[in-house]
């Protein structure tokens, strides 16, 4: 009927600037190749550094009624969108709930998303924190690395990602939020961001070698979590 699926390439950004390639650029012109007469909506879709599942609509009711299911879902404890995730690094347990406060947090020339794992009411009640759950199970692991489904109950910028890190296996990829995992005779701990910028995700010699990338190349890696499934009523 009135929905249409797209699986988007990590990097591409739902909402660009003026001039930038994004998805809401290129829909009057998908619109066009498809003989469509009504206009696209973007109803959801994963993160810019995220891949995965787009939702179209070229109903405009159609959109707003599955936004408020999507809204709503979250409300009954429901998880209507499942991510999977490749991860460096093992979780010690194979399924769980990570379940942690998060916020956003001033560091020098930027902002960055940081964990707050006890959140005071007041914190809470003025939102400067928000409370976030992400219920994760390990689907497959091989040579220290993982594969997740994840499934988050809220709805947080960057959210995946940092709650990886409190497992202590970040998302392949992960350039950002990577270095707050570090190592000591191979044991992972968990480093605050206060104490460690970001930098490119250090890969051992093994892996670079499977991934048949150089250090140099480190950069180019692209955020390894993508928008699996999505429920629909």
């Amino acid at each position: 009927g009135a929905l249409l699926a797209l699986n988007k390439p990590p990097g591409l950004p739902v909402l660009g600037r003026p001039g930038d390639l994004s998805l809401d650029v290129l829909l009057p012109t998908l619109r066009r190749r498809l003989g469509l007469t009504a206009e696209l909506h973007v109803v959801k879709a994963p993160a810019r550094e995220y891949s995965g599942l787009v939702l179209l609509s070229s109903c405009y009711h159609t959109t707003k009624k599955l936004q408020q299911f999507f809204t709503n879902a979250r409300w009954r404890g429901q998880y209507p969108a499942t991510y999977h995730a490749v991860t460096v690094g093992v979780p010690a347990e194979m399924e769980g709930e990570i379940c942690t406060g998060l916020r956003w947090q001033q560091q020098e020339d930027r902002a960055m998303v940081v964990p707050v794992p006890a959140p005071g009411r007041r914190s809470l009640a003025r939102k400067d924190v928000k409370s976030t759950l992400t219920r994760y199970r390990v689907l497959s692991a091989v040579g220290g690395c993982a594969l997740l489904q994840l499934q988050p109950r809220t709805a947080f910028p960057e959210q995946l990602q940092v709650h990886l890190t409190l497992l202590l296996c970040p998302a392949l990829g992960d350039h950002k939020h990577s270095s707050h995992v570090g190592r000591v005779l191979g044991v992972p701990f968990f480093l605050t961001p206060e104490t460690t910028p970001s930098r490119t995700q250090v890969l051992d010699e093994e892996l670079l070698s499977q991934l048949a990338l150089s250090p140099r190349q480190l950069h180019h890696l692209p955020l390894h979590i993508h928008l699996q499934e999505l429920m629909l009523p």
